[in-house]
């Protein structure tokens, strides 16, 4: 079974950066494209950022479109989510995932297989 274990999530400042990051299993991480997704309170998960397996492309909600950057080291099976000029409605819990396609995964949740336990990130005003 794979894993995804997120770190990097806390409390900012609006204007603020954090790095979130995502550990996940040898085995799968080459074979999966990646992606980031979020859940406000109150909210439906919703696509964030997404990459390819090999790193050639990435995809954006159009709301985090030249805040957010998604990135993968494959020799560390990492993948990351660097996020600058943070707002308050980036407030959210943020979930990694792992897909077939890039493409799929920024359409929305069903183009994940699997899921990291997600990462709190707050920010305030």
């Amino acid at each position: 079974q794979a894993q995804l274990v997120e770190s990097g999530g806390g409390l900012v400042q609006a204007g603020g950066s954090l790095r979130l990051s995502c550990a996940a299993s040898g085995r799968i991480f080459g074979m999966y494209a990646m992606g980031w997704f979020r859940q406000a309170p109150g909210k439906v998960r919703e696509f964030v950022g997404a990459i390819t397996r090999s790193g050639s492309s990435t995809y954006y909600t159009d709301s985090v479109k030249g805040r957010f950057t998604i990135s993968r080291d494959n020799a560390k099976n990492t993948v990351y989510l660097q996020m600058n000029s943070l707002k308050p409605e980036d407030t959210a819990v943020y979930y990694c995932a792992a897909g077939s396609s890039a493409i799929r995964l920024s359409r929305d949740v069903s183009g994940s297989e699997y899921w990291g336990q997600g990462t709190q990130v707050t920010v305030s005003s």
